[in-house]
């Protein structure tokens, strides 16, 4: 199997104290190459699915808020179980690429049937259509993600050069959602939307497949820390509890979330019943992006310059101001919105990469503590947190909007327009400055994580 050197510049192997050298720039492409799919999948999916429902399957809000929280909670329980299993797996190419391949199928398949119920279904069988597809497009996620994660933190023990990996991680996944920007405004011209979300569908799940293999192909697992998994999963996650470290971030992740959730829901309606500019939602999604793209390289050398908590706490911060300020959004608030848009994709760009560098940093003072490699079991609770407060968000969301007279296709009441921008800014504000008092706890800084490191590449 042709693999990709880890290592720039160093013959040093990967299991030696001196591993922590610079990844090579082509082994972080190939570590970041699934996401480019993944990403337009899942911007697709959160932006356009609960509309694609109402809109254009006349389903009720309610029902489709109800069929995402099923599938979130669901899949939020397979996460647990991923992340232990791939922890133990023992094979051949490693514990975390069995997994990736496993996942090609399913993942493609299911989300092509989501954008593909046929036209003469009853709404019942509409909504076990939509039920089954969500359910199972979820699952398949959760067996690429939670080993791909986790195989990120594992590539190195460089306390920045994480931060390198998913920065590198986060532009993928914003490539990804800028693909499908491009389909929102196809799907917004379009005189036929479910034949054009068919071929997009379809292009993407194809695509996803390819990527995926190439990671599988390319990249290495480190040998040593194969069969290091937890032996029992009730004892893995106990762990994760009891990892004071942990067990903030969850909090804090679990709070950010709830607010998060709201955002890509509920553009497309701010868009089309606030600010009356509906054919504009993907621009703005696109300015979003773009910010979140461009600053990536600025947040890098920052979180060397003022360490990674401080960074991260900022970000929260101005992503707190940057929402609570869509309250003022009003007709043809054009460049209130985008501007908002800008600031708050520029904050997310710094938590999506300060937080997982952060998260790799808990699992090594995890393995300081119990001699066992645990990132399966780390990411799954961490992401099985966020499912939860996504699911119960979404429900949330499709719930108020169905009660307070939403009705699609026609001018709302102020009081529809009212609840639509609170939940679309005060809701995730307020849940960003809970979670940025809550990290301001945080104390794993880069001392403390190099006398951990320290010590373990000592028992090496």
């Amino acid at each position: 199997m042709s693999t990709a050197p880890i290592l720039e510049d160093s013959e040093t192997p990967p299991t030696a104290p001196g591993a922590a050298r610079p990844l090579s720039w082509s082994a972080i492409f190939d570590y970041v190459a699934p996401t480019f799919g993944v990403g337009f999948m899942f911007l697709l999916l959160s932006i356009y699915i609960l509309k694609f429902a109402t809109d254009v399957l006349g389903m009720s809000a309610a029902v489709m808020g109800m069929i995402l929280l099923l599938g979130r909670g669901l899949d939020a329980f397979v996460d647990p179980i991923v992340g232990y299993l791939s922890d133990r797996t023992k094979a051949k190419m490693g514990r975390r690429r069995p997994w990736m391949l496993a996942s090609m199928l399913p993942l493609g398949l299911t989300f092509v049937l989501i954008w593909a119920p046929p036209k003469d279904l009853d709404p019942v069988m509409v909504t076990v259509w939509m039920a089954v597809s969500v359910i199972v497009f979820y699952f398949a996620t959760s067996v690429l993600i939670i080993p791909h994660t986790a195989l990120g933190a594992e590539l190195t023990d460089n306390y920045h050069d994480r931060t390198r990996i998913f920065g590198g991680r986060h532009i993928g996944w914003i490539v990804g959602s800028f693909a499908a920007i491009g389909g929102l405004l196809a799907l917004d011209r379009s005189s036929d939307v479910r034949t054009t979300v068919f071929w997009l569908a379809l292009g993407s799940g194809v695509g996803t497949a390819i990527l995926i293999l190439w990671t599988v192909w390319r990249l290495r697992e480190r040998p040593e820390f194969q069969g290091r998994g937890a032996e029992h999963p009730f004892r893995a996650f106990r762990d994760v509890w009891r990892n004071p470290h942990a067990r903030l971030l969850l909090l804090v992740f679990g709070i950010e979330s709830l607010g998060a959730a709201t955002i890509g829901v509920l553009t497309p309606y701010v868009a089309q019943y606030v600010v009356k500019r509906g054919e504009l939602a993907p621009a703005v999604i696109g300015v979003y992006m773009f910010a979140s793209f461009a600053f990536v390289p600025v947040w890098l050398p920052l979180s060397r310059r003022f360490g990674k908590k401080a960074l991260w706490l900022a970000s929260m911060l101005l992503t707190a101001v940057s929402f609570g300020a869509m309250l003022f959004l009003s007709e043809n608030a054009v460049v209130l919105m985008t501007v908002l848009a800008f600031a708050a994709g520029t904050a997310a760009s710094c938590g999506a990469i300060v937080a997982p560098s952060i998260q790799a940093d808990v699992i090594d003072w995890d393995e300081h503590a119990t001699g066992e490699r645990k990132e399966g079991a780390y990411f799954a609770a961490w992401n099985f947190v966020f499912k939860i407060a996504t699911g119960l968000t979404q429900a949330l969301t499709g719930f108020v909007l169905t009660f307070s007279g939403y009705v699609p296709n026609v001018d709302q009441t102020p009081e529809v327009k009212l609840t639509i921008l609170a939940l679309y800014g005060l809701f995730p504000a307020a849940c960003y400055l809970i979670g940025a008092l809550l990290f301001a706890r945080f104390e794993l800084d880069e001392k403390g994580y190099a006398l951990i490191r320290g010590d373990l590449d000592a028992r090496r």
